[in-house]
């Protein structure tokens, strides 16, 4: 008997497949020609990357909108609530559609066995299509050659950044992982590129199938403009054009690339409108800033999904260039994580760790996590929660201290949930 609610789907579709992740296209390849949706919309973005692909993906859906067009965007994983990875017109689809499509793809599919993330994939797919959309955004979960997405052939193929993650899928080398993520490259085809330092295999994949290429540094940058500003420089009708943007919160880096990459698409619109799509592009855990009324006083906690050494990099340059020198940081890993590669540009930053275990089993113990803060020189205090070590933290400094929590995304959802509650309490 098949669901009756989106909790009961979910966990079915968790109980189905004998592993997580099984990379490969032919199953849900099959699964997708069976319902037709291997071209969800005219016009489809793929993006893929080590870091910046939810910023980069939340810009580009931003400025379709705000261009007019009706647009889809594909993101995983959620945080909160599983509807965050499949919206519509900026919005969350509904628990009634994703059951629908869910019905639908397990009467399409017969014997074929489908992954958690497959599922989800062709659920958001047969969505796109069925609400008649101008574009898609579809974000690549892990690699990009045999990732789930990659049954769709995009317009516009989009690389945020190429470094060392899921080793034990994506190989050990940034040549090896540059290699997948150029998968999603096709014959022909064109692409966005943030990355500037492009592994020799990724290179050869671009030249073999003759993209064209808008790679940042090269065909696009941006620059420093004062008081917080910054101007792009980027290819706008086959021609360089400027364009001055106001302070943001997220990598510039990735903005300007959702950008070159709607500019590339063909698309325009007023530069007053270019500014405000940008301008207000947010997403919930990254460099997400918010505020607490906790026993009486205001206090500042920044929210940041970052989870290898790359985004911890990121991080500690973000903390450092808002001047953000009395901090204390609350951080849960997941154990294949690069515990070292994270710390090493946070050394010295936080005045202390409070560290907990994530709801999965693939959580990294805090015992194991505050011996490796303190081989480091770190004070780190090991609590049973993520929330505990929240309180911890709050209890334990200052008002003007900034609690800055970080780690995985099951910390950072941990971390809204506990927030949430705060919020009910209070009220």
């Amino acid at each position: 008997m098949a669901p009756t609610d989106l909790a009961a789907w979910l966990r079915r579709l968790e109980s189905l497949h004998p592993s997580e992740i099984d990379m490969g296209l032919a199953r849900v390849a099959e699964v997708a020609s069976r319902l037709g949706v291997q071209r969800p919309a005219p016009l489809v973005f793929t993006v893929t990357g080590t870091n910046g692909k939810g910023s980069t993906c939340a810009a580009l859906d931003s400025l379709l909108r705000h261009s007019g067009r009706r647009s889809g965007c594909y993101t995983s994983p959620h945080l909160v609530r599983y509807n965050e990875r499949v919206t519509i017109d900026g919005e969350p689809v509904d628990d009634a559609s994703l059951c629908q499509a869910f019905a639908d793809i397990e009467q399409a599919r017969g014997d074929i066995s489908l992954t958690y993330f497959e599922f989800g994939t062709l659920a958001a797919l047969l969505l796109f299509q069925r609400a008649g959309l101008d574009a898609v955004v579809l974000e690549v979960g892990l690699g990009g050659r045999l990732d789930a997405v990659n049954i769709v052939d995009a317009d516009i193929a989009v690389v945020t950044s190429i470094g060392l993650d899921h080793p034990d899928y994506l190989g050990d080398t940034r040549d090896s992982v540059g290699y997948e993520k150029a998968g999603i490259l096709r014959q022909g085809g064109r692409l966005v590129c943030s990355e500037t330092d492009l592994p020799p295999r990724f290179v050869e994949q671009m030249e073999k199938l003759r993209v064209k290429v808008w790679q940042r540094g090269e065909e696009y940058r941006w620059q420093e403009a004062g008081d917080g500003r910054w101007e792009l420089c980027a290819g706008r009708d086959g021609n360089e054009a400027s364009l001055l943007l106001p302070p943001v919160t997220l990598p510039r880096d990735n903005l300007s690339t959702a950008l070159q990459a709607f500019w590339a698409a063909g698309l325009d619109m007023p530069d007053e409108r270019l500014v405000m799509a940008l301008a207000g592009t947010s997403v919930p855990g990254r460099l997400d800033l918010r505020t607490l009324d906790w026993r009486g006083e205001t206090r500042q906690l920044l929210l940041d999904v970052g989870h290898n050494p790359q985004a911890a990099e990121y991080l500690a340059g973000h903390l450092a260039g808002n001047g953000d020198g009395n901090c204390v940081a609350v951080f849960g890993l997941l154990s294949d994580k690069d515990l070292d590669g994270i710390l090493a540009p946070l050394r010295g930053r936080f005045a202390s760790w409070a560290v907990a275990p994530l709801p999965t089993p693939r959580s990294r113990p805090p015992a194991e996590l505050v011996a490796g803060l303190e081989r480091a020189g770190e004070i780190a205090t090991g609590f049973d929660s993520i929330g505990a070590a929240i309180a911890g933290q709050l209890d334990n400094t200052p008002a003007g201290t900034k609690i800055v929590i970080f780690g995985s995304f099951f910390c950072v959802a941990e971390a809204i949930l506990w927030l949430n509650r705060q919020s009910c309490e209070a009220t």
